[in-house]
């Protein structure tokens, strides 16, 4: 096994002493700013395997966001039933949300990814990985040149990025190979 495969093992199966670090860890974090620039990764395997590489033009930004609150509360008085709408408020999943603040913090690079950190009882964290597309090493990297080009702008707030086009169903592969389009429910409807 190489390196990066005993450290997702570890991540996905923490020991007792990994566990005690990570709430350490969750206390200093809590006293943080909700997005903050930081160093490296927390999680190197993962981050690499969504495109992140030690070089200049590529940031990390580590993004706190509170859990809860994104339903409508009971209808507890009469009301007709055709104001009882959605009781779900947003039809973003938290890593999209995660993803949209670090692009709102840093508007001058382009969101390449982002994954999960961790959780406790009140807040979630995400590290986003962000590109500088007009610098010139990222302009000559052949993995991330795509990005230097114009019609890849504010992908995050389009819902180009792994994350929102997870949470529209359109990394869903089922009946053979093929992507459902143009979202499951769409293709539920037109089965039918």
């Amino acid at each position: 096994m190489n390196m990066y495969q005993y450290l997702t093992r570890a991540w996905n199966n923490p020991s007792d002493r990994h566990q005690e670090i990570m709430q350490k860890r969750m206390v200093e974090w809590r006293a943080e700013p909700s997005t903050l620039r930081i160093p490296k990764p927390s999680k190197l395997d993962r981050a690499r395997k969504l495109g992140y590489r030690a070089k200049p033009g590529i940031i990390v930004v580590r993004q706190r966001l509170v859990r809860g609150g994104r339903q409508r509360p009971d209808i507890r008085a009469g009301r007709r039933t055709k104001h009882s709408r959605q009781r779900k408020i947003l039809s973003m999943n938290y890593q999209q949300i995660a993803e949209q603040r670090a692009a709102k913090r840093f508007p001058n690079t382009e969101v390449l990814n982002s994954y999960f950190v961790a959780k406790d009882g009140t807040h979630f964290w995400f590290e986003v990985i962000m590109v500088d597309k007009s610098h010139p090493v990222i302009a000559s990297d052949r993995h991330l040149s795509w990005m230097s080009g114009g019609k890849h702008n504010r992908r995050v707030f389009r819902g180009l990025t792994s994350a929102a086009r997870k949470s529209r169903g359109l990394l869903h592969k089922g009946k053979g190979a093929e992507k459902l389009r143009p979202s499951m429910r769409a293709h539920d409807r037109k089965a039918k």
